[in-house]
């Protein structure tokens, strides 16, 4: 794998203490019987695809199990804010769709994460990435889930 110094201070950003509360809470809400090995290999997945996701033009998607880390990560929100800040330049928004996409579109938007997320210079761990996409994906380019925030 190759970590350029951008990739490993996004991997910084998640201290052992912040990493801990991600799995345990994926552990308690999603997951139980995630181990702390598997743990840890999902907060780097989660950090992976966000990091593709603000250098990819693309609309990425997670994978369901990425996508449990990555809800466990925006409720700690002044580390998500400042982790959006160092990888995008602002806050990662989280996107869910209203309709969920045909699977052929699920599974097109799996491989172009997947490549996205290679291709940003993170090693994908294949139990991550199992199934196609979720019904989100990320929005760093000032779009939000939110009617109130004033963007589109």
């Amino acid at each position: 794998m190759t970590i350029t110094q951008e990739n490993a201070s996004a991997l910084a950003l998640i201290s052992p203490e912040l990493s801990a509360r991600l799995i345990e809470g994926v552990r308690e809400n999603k997951w139980p019987e995630l181990t702390d090995e598997q743990g840890e290999r999902g907060v780097a997945q989660m950090v992976g695809f966000l990091v593709a996701g603000a250098r990819s033009k693309a609309r990425l998607a997670p994978s369901k199990r990425v996508d449990w880390f990555w809800h466990e990560f925006i409720k700690h929100t002044r580390s998500y804010s400042a982790f959006g800040d160092l990888v995008a330049g602002e806050y990662i928004h989280h996107e869910p769709h209203e309709t969920p996409a045909p699977i052929h579109e699920k599974e097109e938007a799996r491989e172009r994460t997947v490549r996205a997320v290679a291709d940003a210079g993170f090693t994908v761990d294949a139990e991550f990435w199992p199934d196609v996409a979720t019904d989100c994906s990320q929005c760093y380019d000032g779009c939000s889930n939110s009617p109130n925030s004033g963007k589109k």
